[in-house]
């Protein structure tokens, strides 16, 4: 089973990426914040974490405000450094855990946590520039894999600390249900006071930092009655992200160890890092029972589902598995690829790096072969909408029947499909017969 061995807390400002970038390690002005990381890195390299779990908050670099959720959490199994507008660091991309990821988000979607998903999203230095600093990489490789959990503290409303220190109490019964063995670190990013924006830009608040500090660690009750008001006041208004914290300090026992623990201010924003464990070593076996029962939780909502024949829930397995071909096939929503896969389909192939099982099954339109191989349906309709092939000659195809047949089962003889008003007229199906 996986095992939570221990928590770490850092704020993820650019400046910690900066300074390792700069090589300012013996710099006076920078050297502080590589002291307060060296624990860190000694812990990680005698512990050897098999899986980091990233809380962070993204910059509106990756996510922007077309669609903004609450909690996101990457699915996949790599995750690139972002271009924030000046080119992106020189970091090599870090290796997701996806099994584990996709166990975390069933178990937080029956825990009642509406959690959106994501893959193939770079991250920006909310989540790099404190991995940089207490992860090695020099050799172009990182020493294990993260699982990112993004959340929403920009646009408000925001979760609440409490709702974040729920959040993290699912997420300890998530990770301690997952069957492999694992030993997993929670890594929580963010804060402490600053104020980026306004004329309060600047605002640090050192005395009230080293008391949430402390609160944090033995009494985190009294920061979960706190507004996100309460914090901006505190610690100024980009400082309400320490909810993430809290995120963190819900996947630990009540009672935490604190390791290490160190704070520097040298501009913006009140730089934190600290370490945390379990004061008390519990006996896994202890829990065996009540992780068993989370697992059949976890899989109540589908279960029998295994035995509808000829029906392919579209699960994150499937679709981190098919998300090459479907993020092809989305891309016919464009008009300008819809004409280039008309004209050159075997450039747009290689473009997108298909491999040859899968642009053989779309140049033969072969709908079932696809819908089996992980293509969501809604897909499927929008290549048929532009090859000129209506909804019901697809569903009559993944049925294995001919369309008359297939209409046969049906009350009328209706065909449609999602494509234009123009291209509909034009397409052969839709024309009148004599």
């Amino acid at each position: 089973m996986a095992n939570i061995i221990g928590a770490i807390a850092s704020s993820h400002t650019p400046t910690i990426g900066f300074a390792l970038d700069a090589n300012k390690q013996d710099d006076a002005v920078w050297a502080p914040i590589f002291a307060a990381f060296e624990p860190v890195r000694e812990w990680l390299a005698q512990r050897k974490p098999d899986v980091l779990l990233m809380i962070y908050n993204d910059h509106v670099t990756s996510f922007f405000f077309d669609h903004y959720s609450a909690f996101a959490l990457g699915i996949g199994d790599r995750y690139r450094v972002a271009d924030e507008g000046g080119g992106a660091r020189e970091l090599p991309p870090v290796a997701g855990h996806a099994g584990l990821a996709r166990h975390i988000g069933q178990s937080l979607m029956a825990d009642e946590f509406d959690m959106s998903f994501f893959q193939d999203k770079p991250l920006d230095h909310g989540c790099f520039s404190p991995l940089s600093v207490m992860w090695p990489h020099a050799e172009g490789a990182w020493p294990g894999a993260i699982v990112p959990l993004q959340c929403g503290v920009l646009q408000f409303p925001v979760p609440s600390a409490r709702r974040c220190f729920k959040l993290g109490q699912g997420l300890r019964r998530a990770i301690e249900s997952y069957p492999e063995d694992l030993n997993v670190a929670i890594v929580a990013t963010g804060g402490l006071s600053h104020q980026v924006h306004g004329e309060r830009c600047g605002f640090n608040n050192t005395s009230w930092d080293q008391q949430f500090l402390d609160l944090f660690e033995k009494d985190p009750e009294i920061l979960l009655n706190m507004t996100q008001a309460d914090f901006a006041r505190l610690g100024g208004w980009e400082s309400a992200e320490i909810v993430m914290w809290m995120v963190m300090r819900g996947a630990m026992p009540a009672k935490i160890a604190c390791l290490h623990r160190e704070y520097y201010l040298p501009s913006m924003t009140g730089i934190a890092v600290a370490l945390y464990e379990s004061e008390v070593a519990a006996d896994p076996g202890l829990n065996a029972a009540a992780r068993e029962q989370h697992r059949r939780h976890m899989a109540h909502q589908t279960a029998g589902a295994e035995e509808l024949e000829g029906t392919y829930p579209f699960t994150l397995q499937r679709s981190v598995e098919g998300y090459r071909i479907n993020k092809y096939l989305h891309q016919l929503i464009d008009p300008a690829f819809r004409a280039r896969f008309l004209a050159e389909p075997d450039t747009t192939y290689e473009e997108a790096g298909l491999l040859p099982q899968e642009r053989d099954m779309i140049a033969r339109r072969d709908w079932q072969a696809l819908i089996r191989y992980g293509v969501i349906f809604f897909l499927l309709e929008k290549l048929g909408a532009v090859v000129g092939v209506s909804n019901l000659h697809i569903y009559a195809a993944m049925r294995g029947q001919s369309l008359e047949d297939f209409q046969k089962t049906r009350n009328t003889r209706a065909l449609y499909s999602v494509a234009g008003s123009a291209a509909s007229n034009a397409a052969d199906w839709n024309k009148q017969k004599s």
